[in-house]
């Protein structure tokens, strides 16, 4: 099930880090989580550039990504200024929840079998651990970094940042959707499903997730809605009743 899963996941969530946030421009670089340094992973300090929010300040890095992330070195096909390992650590440095800068490091290093190449200033883990200790809500790193530790048989781990990623998801149908996907890529069927039916009532149009719980067999239609009127009835009476045991006490 994983294979028939992970190329349509990846692909969502490539789709998912190419959404343009409104307003990018106008916020300031600014550093929240990376206050507490990381003996193994170096401490997030305001560089020469940067770091930036991949979400919110797309517009400020693109001079970043015209340097040393462009669709060669995001392919791992060669570096601009040297080792594409270099060149994508310097995008993470910048922005260390760059989105597309850390599913294209995991596929080299993954391609290596080599959680540390030549430009590389860390382990792979380390560079979702910067992100989430730079931006702790973003959703899309924490997916990311789930599907990371399941392929490293640290499932449970990853079943913790998915978790955490449903408090964040809002109502966004989008990351309802592509959370729930994960959940059931590591086998996590019963929360997939309430992830498919939470996008379900977002009216999140895709139905990959549904027909790929119902190709595993966990598929259940939702429950159906309460009537409308059924809700404030049910308190009305609640409300009403002890005024009726008090008039049959009189």
């Amino acid at each position: 099930m994983n294979q028939l899963l992970r190329q349509p996941l990846l692909v969502l969530l490539l789709a998912w880090a190419a959404v343009p946030l409104a307003g990018a421009q106008k916020l300031p670089p600014a550093v929240r989580g990376g206050e507490a340094p990381n003996p193994m992973c170096g401490r997030i300090f305001t560089n020469h550039y940067g770091p930036y929010d991949y979400r919110t300040h797309r517009s400020a890095l693109q001079i970043v990504e015209d340097f040393h992330f462009d669709a060669k070195v995001e392919a791992g096909l060669r570096g601009i200024n040297g080792d594409v390992g270099g060149d994508i650590n310097y995008t993470l440095k910048a922005s260390p929840n760059h989105h597309r800068a850390l599913i294209s490091m995991t596929r080299i290093t993954e391609k290596a079998r080599n959680d540390r190449l030549p430009g590389m200033e860390w382990p792979m883990e380390c560079y979702f651990d910067r992100a989430i200790r730079f931006r702790p809500d973003d959703t899309v790193v924490r997916v990311l970094y789930a599907q990371w530790l399941h392929k490293r048989n640290r499932t449970e781990d990853g079943l913790k940042h998915l978790d955490v990623a449903v408090t964040q998801a809002g109502d966004s149908g989008f990351s309802h959707y592509n959370i729930g996907l994960m959940y059931l890529e590591l086998g996590a069927a019963e929360k997939a499903r309430q992830e498919a039916y939470t996008a379900l009532k977002l009216d999140f149009p895709r139905q990959g997730l549904i027909d790929a719980l119902k190709r595993a067999g966990q598929w259940q239609e939702p429950p159906p809605a309460p009537p409308p009127g059924a809700a404030s009835g049910a308190a009305s009476g609640a409300a009403s009743a002890p005024v009726a045991a008090a008039s049959a006490g009189a």
